[in-house]
C-alpha cells in the first residue's frame, strides 16, 4: 500500500499557514490549481442556481415591488412557508456630456454647480431627489436608471439563509 505525501485541499484547512508556505512549489502549484478549479466550478453552479431562482421568482418579485410602488429595492413574500427576500439594486448612470452642459448652465446663472454635481460629473441620488421638480426635469436627459443583478435570500424557520 502506497501512502501519498501530497497534501490535498481537504488537508489545507487543518494546517497552519506557515506549514502550507513551506510546501514544495510543485505542491503549492497543484493545490492552487485545484482550488481555482473548484472555485470556478462553484461559481458556475452558483450562477446556474441564481438563474433558476431568478426564473422562479422574478415575475412574482416584480409584482410585489410594483404593488409596493417600487421599481427597485427589497421586498419580501412567502412561498410554501419560506420567506423570499428579493433585492434589486438601483444603478444610476449619468451622461457626462449632458452633465457638462448642465454644469455650464448652472454656472452661467450664477450658481455653483458643485452644490449639485460631483467633480467626476455624477449626481448623487440623494442630491438629485432633493432638487426642486423644475430643476430635476433639466437633469433627466443626462440620467439613466439601471438595475443591478437580482438577489434572493430565504428565511427558513426564522433564520435568514
Amino acid at each position: 500500500m502506497t501512502i501519498s505525501n501530497h497534501i490535498t485541499l481537504g488537508d489545507i484547512h487543518r494546517m497552519p499557514v506557515g506549514q502550507i508556505a513551506a510546501l514544495p512549489a510543485d505542491q503549492l502549484a497543484m493545490l492552487k490549481d485545484a482550488a481555482d478549479q473548484q472555485l470556478t466550478q462553484a461559481k458556475t453552479v452558483a450562477d446556474w442556481l441564481d438563474g433558476a431562482i431568478s426564473l422562479k421568482y422574478a415575475d412574482r418579485a416584480a409584482e410585489f415591488r410594483h404593488g409596493a410602488g417600487k421599481d427597485t429595492g427589497t421586498i419580501r413574500f412567502e412561498d410554501d412557508g419560506v420567506t423570499v427576500i428579493a433585492e434589486l439594486a438601483k444603478r444610476i448612470d449619468w451622461d457626462q456630456a449632458k452633465l457638462t452642459q448642465i454644469a455650464e448652465n448652472i454656472a452661467s446663472s450664477g450658481e455653483d454647480p458643485a452644490e449639485f454635481i460631483d467633480t467626476k460629473l455624477t449626481v448623487s441620488e440623494r442630491k438629485y431627489t432633493a432638487l426642486p421638480e423644475s430643476w430635476r426635469k433639466g437633469f433627466e436627459p443626462a440620467r439613466t436608471v439601471r438595475t443591478g443583478k437580482p438577489k434572493y435570500r430565504f428565511d427558513l424557520n426564522g433564520g435568514a439563509a
